[in-house]
């Protein structure tokens, strides 16, 4: 699936772009979703842990329905890699720090 790279209104921030190039964790969640704020603290570690090597963007899937779409999330709360305008790997549902370990590791 092909993402493209333009500038999104994402959530809360704006002019958010998924470059080429640099591997990108998006995390789709809903502000009212118990599931997605549980795992706020897990995308929070992983922004800490690998802000040399991966970027992460937070996006709110109520806010932002089309891109949401474009990265073929079914589930809520999602975490979506891309790299190069390429989805590489998707984690739906609530996941560990391991699973999100697993799912990055190959790719940084």
């Amino acid at each position: 699936m092909e993402v493209r790279g333009t500038r999104e209104r994402v959530g809360s921030h704006t002019g958010v772009a998924i470059a080429a190039g640099e591997p990108a964790l998006v995390f789709v969640g809903q502000m009212r979703s118990g599931p997605s704020r549980r795992m706020e603290s897990l995308v929070a570690w992983i922004k800490v842990t690998q802000k040399k090597r991966l970027r992460v963007i937070d996006v709110d899937a109520d806010a932002n329905p089309s891109l949401v779409r474009e990265l073929g999330v079914s589930v809520v709360p999602a975490l979506v890699l891309v790299k190069d305008h390429r989805v590489l790997g998707r984690l739906e549902g609530r996941v560990t720090g391991r699973e999100i370990e697993d799912l990055i590791r190959p790719h940084i």
